[in-house]
């Protein structure tokens, strides 16, 4: 058992180490308060609790669906109407009686696209009806059938293991990237194929990247209530996602992916086994959860509260981590590529923009296509960005919290990108020049990691309750310089990512 005495010992030296290692700590209080979601997702067990019974349930559903593909050359409607069975059987489990809700509301969204899609109100009517159902389901908690009439109320004893109203947000967001798709379809695309095969190595090999198979348009036939339906409760991405677009998903319906052979998915799982292996040696070996809930923290020096923090960033980044790659693994093998959500490890970030591209990142990818796009894109970006996270934090839950974090977040954002905006205009036009550019850029990683590490510190360590405690500790002698080495170190860490991101460049151009 750990003790304090033991973690005293030490060193400042060592534990100064840890800080190094410990570089880029680049985490928003808020994005951690986001994924807490999927954990009551669990509905009260630990993923680990179910993943035995989880595994059994999609070994049988990926057999069954790819046995029935082969032997019946089935194609996008076929298919459709394989994965639409097996997902209901789920639903059914998962959400009892209340499955009815969801098929209910489902159908209407339906309706009100084939409607509203060649309109000039169809934006407005499409985010007024998800919206609406989004904030009165969380406000009802799903409803209960007695408010239909006594003769129903006997449903209310069959809602199933599974909260239906929590997993439907994400439904939200594929009945919302449904519509605008059908609606994109009978425009103009401004995506050029030509341009974007010459520069994308999957595509130049003959393969289709996810960006192509989202910016392609299917064909007409594609977006039919069977596949529209198999879109929305598609088993392996149902509870937890990774999010896909639904032109990405029709299309991987018809023909499945190819970018990952046999041989890649296998590695694929290795890899995930391996990071299963690591969770479960960190939370027999590492207390850093037990230190930030018990409320032990107070007992430690600064230096110690900080590595307690990195520790709980780390086992958060790689819970999540596992959860999506789990759920993404099981579509691969059904056919379905889904983007990766953790495509960049977290402490190989240094600023805000790149945090949210690699925490959660095919939420990010929805983002941008539907709502940052239509918004006006870069040319409004500091009006986009209150709007976007403002519809992020009321997607996680209607809680006073997650808005202040969403409004937060964004005055985060406004000196980054007037920043970067002034950073894109400065041409070095010489080596020295070049030089105090990139000094300057590293300064500002570090001051972004800093504000961004107290942050989360407050928010999953010490508590709003533990900001006097910070301030006194901190702005006394034994705080100050703890707070001017772990500056130095974000600001080497910071520099090292940008030789990391270099060599990945001329790897690319090579």
């Amino acid at each position: 058992m750990l003790s304090f005495s033991t973690l005293s010992s030490f060193g400042a030296p060592f534990k100064f180490l840890m800080i190094i290692i410990a570089r880029s700590w680049v985490s928003v209080l808020g994005g951690l308060l986001i994924s807490s979601m999927m954990s009551l997702m669990l509905n009260g067990e630990t993923f680990g609790g179910i993943l035995p019974i989880l595994t059994v349930v999609f070994g049988i559903f990926a057999f069954v669906a790819n046995l029935l593909r082969a032997y019946c050359q089935l194609k996008a409607r076929g298919m459709a109407v394989v994965w639409l069975l097996i997902s209901l059987i789920y639903l059914a489990y998962l959400h009892g009686a209340c499955i009815i809700f969801v098929l209910s509301i489902a159908s209407a969204n339906f309706l009100l696209v084939k409607i509203f899609a060649r309109t000039k109100y169809f934006s407005s009517v499409l985010w007024t009806f998800n919206l609406f159902f989004l904030m009165y389901n969380r406000i009802h908690e799903g409803y209960s059938f007695s408010t239909f009439g006594q003769h129903w109320a006997y449903l209310d004893h069959f809602r199933g293991t599974f909260r239906w109203h929590i997993c439907f947000n994400f439904v939200i967001l594929r009945m919302i990237s449904f519509g605008y798709d059908f609606h994109w379809a009978h425009e103009d695309s401004h995506f050029d194929q030509k341009k974007h095969i010459q520069r994308c190595h999957i595509c130049k090999a003959g393969k289709a990247c996810y960006l192509h198979l989202q910016e392609r348009s299917v064909q007409n036939d594609k977006f039919s209530f069977s596949i529209y339906l198999c879109y929305l409760v598609y088993a392996p991405l149902y509870i937890a996602g990774p999010i896909i677009s639904f032109n990405a998903f029709a299309s991987q319906l018809d023909m499945p992916q190819n970018n990952y052979s046999v041989r890649d998915v296998s590695w694929y799982g290795s890899r995930w086994l391996f990071s299963l292996f690591l969770m479960e040696l960190m939370t027999h070996l590492f207390y850093y959860n037990a230190f930030a809930i018990s409320g032990l923290w107070k007992q430690l020096s600064p230096m110690d509260v900080f590595i307690i923090g990195y520790g709980v960033l780390n086992f958060m980044w790689l819970k999540f981590f596992l959860m999506w790659r789990y759920f993404r693994l099981w579509s691969l093998i059904c056919g379905i590529e889904a983007p990766e959500n953790m495509p960049r490890c977290i402490n190989n970030c240094y600023n805000l923009e790149s945090f949210w591209k690699n925490w959660h990142a095919s939420f990010n990818k929805w983002l941008v296509r539907y709502m940052y796009i239509p918004l006006g894109g870069s040319q409004r970006k500091l009006l986009n960005i209150w709007v976007i996270f403002t519809f992020v934090a009321v997607w996680h839950d209607l809680e006073w919290k997650l808005l202040s974090w969403a409004w937060l977040t964004c005055l985060f954002f406004v000196p980054e990108m007037i920043l970067k905006s002034l950073a894109n205009t400065f041409q070095a036009e010489s080596a020295f020049g070049e030089f105090i550019f990139r000094e300057l850029s590293a300064v500002a990683g570090a001051i972004t990691i800093t504000c961004l590490m107290v942050a989360n510190l407050v928010g999953y360590v010490i508590g709003l309750s533990g900001i006097n405690w910070f301030i006194s500790r901190f702005l006394q002698k034994e705080g100050l310089p703890i707070l001017g080495g772990m500056f130095i170190t974000f600001y080497v860490g910071t520099k090292l990512m940008f030789h990391i991101d270099d060599a990945k460049k001329r790897r690319h151009q090579h």
